[in-house]
């Protein structure tokens, strides 16, 4: 009988691991990335979407008006809107945070995701594809959602 090599001896060991490894990752709710949008058809027309995404406790809702053509993003605006205050989400909305340095850097921050997003989507034609600016994932999530709204929309 021959004696088994350190190679058979680690593959023993990490096959197990491995299947192990896999079938927890289903339980880690680890993201799998996969090609569904592109697989899906959009149809043709104007759509909007609105959404607050997570965020139901606070008074600010995303607004997206989005063109499909050839089943594809092919136009999109996007907005967010204080209904408290009755003003659009912009470069000067900082103004309600006089003082309060954090707050106005994270505002500076969600107006470049704001700004971003519209033109990184237009490029991917993708909402899955789309990252997060750093610093901005309020807006991210405010736009992703309103996406989605719309894109649910046109299937």
């Amino acid at each position: 009988m021959k004696k088994p090599t350190t190679c058979s001896l680690l593959a023993l060991m990490l096959v197990p691991f491995f299947f192990v490894t896999v079938l927890n990752a289903q339980d880690l709710k680890l993201p799998v990335k996969t090609n569904q949008e592109t697989s899906m058809t959009f149809k043709d027309g104007m759509y909007v979407g609105t959404s607050r995404a997570k965020y139901t406790l606070e008074p600010y809702w995303g607004k997206v008006k989005l063109t499909i053509k050839k089943g594809l993003i092919s136009d999109i605006h996007f907005a967010i809107r204080d209904s408290s205050l009755h003003e659009t989400f912009d470069g000067n909305y900082e103004k309600h945070f006089e003082g309060n340095l954090e707050y106005i850097q994270q505002s500076r921050n969600d107006w470049k995701g704001v700004q971003t997003y519209t033109k990184k989507l237009s490029e991917k034609k993708e909402i899955g594809m789309v990252d997060a600016v750093s610093g901005a994932t309020w807006s991210y999530n405010i736009f992703k959602a309103s996406v989605n709204d719309a894109l649910d929309k046109a299937r």
